[in-house]
């Protein structure tokens, strides 16, 4: 008799309908942590807004600081900046669209292609949002762009997404320090070279420095604010990606160890008695 199956014809079994809804549920879940994490970049904005007077003057602080350390002025790269043609307004664009969409982008794909690789950053770029989020609340800072001897690039060239920085809108937020767009950049790109094995991955690097560059010429972020950043992520990266080591290692061995004691299991009691 011929053997007679439950699928129908040109429809997929039911185990593989549960795994593509179970797919798709998770997909809908990640975006929505994505959301949140967008959600608690920005609440950092609010939470330091009504810290003008402590955010002016830790700004004085932080440059008095990296003139201290060395560090070149903003302020005159900025200057040297402004005297290319069309540069300012690239940097703008930049600024404005590249962060959130390709670290969003970045996170989907490992989550479809590298879901391993995907555990491992959602975890480390939480922690870092987190961690920033207490710096802004604890830390507020004025940006180099309401700070005298700046340039306001996205309201010279009308590509403002804060407003002008006189405004009591979402322009006067402190959350300067760490600079997520660096922190986030770096990641990404760690991220990218690690779930890939092509050797055009290590062009990624260009993304943090690309984006140190704009938040600098947009007088968005002072030099500290990046270097924290990256500081922050740097053990958090090493931390999510040995914990992750360590619990496939271990479940490395917990097969192995099954796997030998099988064999054991299924020996008779005679044939385990014979001499």
């Amino acid at each position: 008799m011929a053997q007679v199956t439950l699928e129908r014809v040109g429809q997929p079994a039911l185990p593989e309908l549960t795994r593509n809804r179970g797919g798709v549920r998770r997909i809908v879940r990640e975006i929505a942590l994505l959301a949140v994490l967008f959600g608690v970049y920005n609440l950092g904005r609010f939470l330091s807004a009504e810290h003008a007077g402590s955010a002016v003057r830790h700004a004085h602080e932080l440059i008095r600081w990296e003139a201290w350390l060395g560090l070149p002025s903003e302020a005159t790269i900025q200057q040297h900046a402004l005297q290319v043609d069309g540069l300012a307004r690239a940097a703008n664009v930049f600024y404005a669209t590249v962060h959130f969409p390709l670290t969003a982008m970045v996170l989907l794909w490992l989550l479809i292609r590298r879901p391993a690789g995907y555990a491992k950053a959602r975890w480390a770029l939480a922690s870092l949002t987190g961690l920033a989020l207490i710096g802004h609340m604890f830390f507020p800072l004025a940006p180099p762009r309401m700070m005298p001897g700046w340039v306001d690039t996205g309201v010279l060239l009308g590509q403002s997404v804060y407003g002008p920085s006189t405004d009591s809108g979402i322009a006067n937020q402190f959350a300067a320090m760490p600079s997520l767009h660096v922190g986030w950049a770096f990641m990404v790109a760690v991220f990218l070279i690690r779930a890939t094995r092509s050797p055009w991955r290590w062009l990624w690097i260009a993304h943090p420095v690309l984006t140190f560059a704009v938040v600098v010429v947009t007088a968005n972020h002072y030099w500290l604010d990046g270097l924290v950043a990256i500081a922050l992520a740097v053990p958090l990266l090493l931390i999510f990606d040995n914990s992750s080591s360590a619990r496939t290692r271990n479940g490395a061995r917990s097969s192995t160890s099954r796997a030998v004691a099988a064999p054991m299991s299924n020996q008779s009691p005679i044939s385990s008695s014979r001499p």
